[in-house]
């Protein structure tokens, strides 16, 4: 672990206070319908096995979670890569790659077929392997949905830049979002409230990836110190968390000073490698970021409480 992960581990706890208003292009971002249906979750008669060798068959990817939503504990579950909410994707992989990569965490998601039609939700993530979109709606709306429903989302937030912070990059980050977070300015800096800090050095699956506009990268727990040190046994689906040393500004690295805010799209893993996936949300190769500790730093304080 490199002595800046150390010294931004110790930050003091974040006083909440009137967060400031960031120059951005808003204006120019377009508003592009993109479609999905709710995707059935998925299974195999093959069994798979944890890192010490034992094998497992669990719930994991797809379908409706009726009890697992963003805030909800993400650690713990009898499941593997479980996505809280409601799982969106497109059959059609072309199509699926504009409904990946355009949504942004935040944007509007509406139902438009089926008993719920015309509720609305929003998303909260967006899984890589399986390309599955994350969505948020309410219990009675997610009683009533069912498996191949369609979801039209008013993707928003691509090509968002901070005009007064060129070396800091948005990915995945609607406008919306971006206002509610608790963001400060100290000392030419941006200082941003996370629910937890994350050591690069225990990121797996997804490091490697040459882009950050699609998916997520994972959180390793197997280290049982270090888990247990950085609190990450208490993460939260939704929580917004900071990776330290970790440039995902064009695809996902371990670069030491670098910083990425991210947030947490669905839950531990027992597999060898995985974990709590992050998307991104913003990543600067320097250190314009400065992260402290809120713990309200969640998606579910910020859209539904």
């Amino acid at each position: 672990m490199s002595s800046g992960a150390v010294r931004n581990r110790r930050e003091i706890q974040y006083s909440k206070g009137e967060g400031i208003m960031l120059k951005t292009n808003r204006e120019d971002l377009p508003i592009l319908l993109v479609q999905g249906q709710v995707r059935h979750s998925k299974g195999s008669m093959a069994y798979r096995h944890t890192i010490d060798g034992e094998p497992f068959t669990l719930p994991g990817t797809g379908g409706i979670t009726l009890n697992a939503k963003i805030g909800d504990r993400c650690v713990g579950w009898a499941a593997d890569h479980l996505e809280p909410g409601v799982t969106a994707r497109n059959e059609n992989d072309e199509y699926n790659a504009a409904l990946q990569g355009l949504s942004c965490i935040g944007n509007t998601a509406i139902v438009t077929s089926g008993d719920a039609k015309g509720a609305r939700g929003f998303v909260t993530g967006k899984h890589g392997g399986c390309e599955h979109l994350l969505c948020w709606f309410d219990q009675e709306t997610m009683e009533k949905m069912s498996i191949g429903d369609k979801i039209d989302v008013r993707s928003q937030g691509q090509g968002m830049k901070l005009l007064d912070y060129p070396d800091i990059l948005l990915r995945n980050m609607s406008p919306e979002l971006l206002e509610k977070m608790n963001i400060t300015e100290v000392d030419g800096k941006l200082r941003v409230g996370v629910a937890k800090i994350v050591p690069g050095c225990i990121m797996g699956s997804g490091l490697g990836a040459s882009t950050s506009y699609y998916g997520d990268y994972d959180i390793t727990l197997h280290d049982k110190k270090l888990t247990a040190e950085y609190g990450l046994d208490k993460l939260r689906f939704g929580d917004i968390v900071a990776i330290l040393d970790a440039d995902t500004r064009f695809g996902r690295n371990f670069v030491t000073g670098a910083v990425t805010i991210g947030v947490v799209v669905h839950s531990d893993c027992i597999l060898s490698g995985h974990g709590p996936g992050v998307t991104t949300l913003m990543t600067c190769k320097t250190s314009l970021i400065e992260a402290v500790i809120d713990e309200g730093a969640n998606l579910a304080d910020y859209f539904v409480k």
